[in-house]
């Protein structure tokens, strides 16, 4: 006689659960917007935290977001800088240092952390943390630009200069706008349009540049900083240039216009902002 085949039973874990239902309970996903929040770790440390649509992704402030010490580096790029320092030290140059392509990929992937927690980071108004982020991704896109093996690892990243530079940028800005500190907030935008432009030069799309996202939105707050500044004399010249004009003073229009000639030669070349 047969013995009947018992059926299989589901098992459930007894314990803790580890369902993450009401940890984000309360806090709806919003599409279109970053949602973004400080928690309180188990180990008593502050954690970031992203709501997703299908839950959520929690990072560490400091270090890798995930936590990890890769080697027993802070991060996979800090790894293969050390690297790179110890093979220039024994062979006294970086030629025939290189990464491989599987380390590319995973310098890209630890990128993305980066980025999830930078553009976090500038949602709550942490600006010193944003430009810590994004400077770091800027080595990572340098570090593979110059020792990829592959052409396409050496500009696959690239894509994302402009908008790195443009937070970076916005950051650095960002600091000096609340410390009052306007003509330099808007010497750090300059800065940052200078170094997007250079970028499009190099990849011969200059006319792109003028319509770039990044752009227009350094350009954006340039004029919001303007606003807090004296009134540039260039531009107080060319309104008395004008009136003069309407009112068909040519004798004072013409003294003007050296005026205006003069102090628009001192103005430094490239000065993206300048007609903003």
């Amino acid at each position: 006689m047969n013995e009947p085949t018992p059926k299989p039973q589901r098992r459930t874990e007894r314990g803790p659960t580890k369902d993450i239902a009401p940890v984000i309970k309360g806090w709806d996903y919003e599409p279109g917007t970053i949602n973004v929040r400080k928690v309180s770790g188990v180990d008593g440390v502050p954690k970031l935290q992203l709501r997703l649509d299908l839950g959520l992704l929690q990072m560490e402030l400091t270090g890798r977001p995930d936590g990890a010490r890769p080697h027993g580096h802070e991060s996979l790029l800090e790894y293969y800088e050390t690297k790179l320092g110890e093979y220039r030290t024994k062979a006294g140059t970086e030629l025939g240092f290189h990464l491989t392509g599987s380390q590319c990929q995973s310098l890209r992937e630890e990128a993305a952390m980066y980025y999830h927690r930078y553009l976090s980071l500038f949602v709550l108004e942490e600006y010193p943390s944003v430009v810590r982020d994004t400077d770091r991704n800027l080595r990572v896109l340098d570090m593979c630009r110059r020792f990829a093996q592959s052409e396409a690892d050496r500009v696959v990243m690239e894509q994302y200069r402009p908008y790195i530079t443009m937070m970076n940028a916005r950051a650095r800005a960002s600091i000096l706008f609340k410390d009052e500190k306007y003509a330099d907030a808007l010497e750090a935008i300059r800065a940052g349009l200078k170094a997007i432009k250079k970028f499009f030069r190099r990849f011969g799309q200059l006319e792109a540049y003028k319509h770039a996202n990044e752009v227009l939105v350094l350009k954006r707050f340039a004029r919001d900083i303007k606003k807090k500044l004296p009134v540039d004399p260039i531009e107080l010249l060319q309104r008395k240039l004008d009136k003069a004009i309407a009112a068909e003073r040519y004798e004072d229009a013409a003294k003007l216009r050296d005026e205006l000639t003069s102090l628009q030669q001192q103005r430094p070349a490239g000065d993206e902002t300048a007609a903003i």
